[in-house]
């Protein structure tokens, strides 16, 4: 089995029912397709989000890794990544301040490295929120996709998010040379889906 702690390359894609969100991170084949599943999550609709909990599959008996904020409701809130046996292996925030035009967050991992993360397009930031302010648009999926590139204090580019066109929000992440956790990759990842509106 892959070991998604040193992976360079994932999708995640998120699955809609009627009562829950689901979560598939999966390797990614040499042809581009969805590979082997790393870790499964699954997510109450309507409920607090404050903490998500990844296994190796849908039986959810092993949990392997996961992100819980350490306050409640709170939108400053920094949330915890931890192994499966809970050490604690990072953390992320969403910056308020500076998301008032264009999402941006604080990404921190075990071995005190602070990378900060933006949507890559602010045109298309910008977009993106005039759509979410209209009441007629408002529930509608939007038509704008969006791109994250977390970069370390030189400027490198350590992590990135792709949203794919598809009808499930479906993203290709990279983590090149490996230097960030993948699970620490993962958990930010699904936290720019299920987090990205608070």
């Amino acid at each position: 089995m892959t070991d998604l702690a040193k992976i360079e390359r994932f999708t995640v894609t998120q699955k809609i029912t009627l009562m829950v969100n689901r979560y598939e991170i999966r390797a990614v084949q040499p042809d581009g397709r969805p590979g082997e599943l790393l870790a499964f999550a699954q997510q109450k609709r309507l409920a607090f989000k404050e903490q998500v909990t990844f296994y190796t599959d849908e039986s959810r008996t092993t949990a392997v890794f996961g992100f819980k904020a350490r306050q409640r409701i709170d939108l400053g809130a920094t949330y915890d990544v931890t192994d499966a046996s809970g050490q604690p292996i990072g953390w992320f925030r969403k910056d308020f301040a500076k998301s008032f035009l264009r999402s941006s967050w604080h990404l921190g991992t075990g071995g005190g490295i602070e990378l900060f993360g933006t949507e890559r397009n602010q045109n298309v930031a910008i977009a993106r929120r005039l759509w979410e302010l209209l009441p007629v648009l408002s529930d509608l999926p939007s038509p704008f996709v969006f791109h994250f590139d977390f970069t370390d204090p030189s400027g490198r580019v350590l992590f990135s998010s792709v949203r794919k066109r598809t009808l499930r929000d479906r993203y290709m992440i990279e983590v090149p040379g490996a230097e960030l956790d993948g699970r620490v990759a993962a958990a930010m990842a699904v936290a720019l889906d299920a987090l990205q509106h608070r």
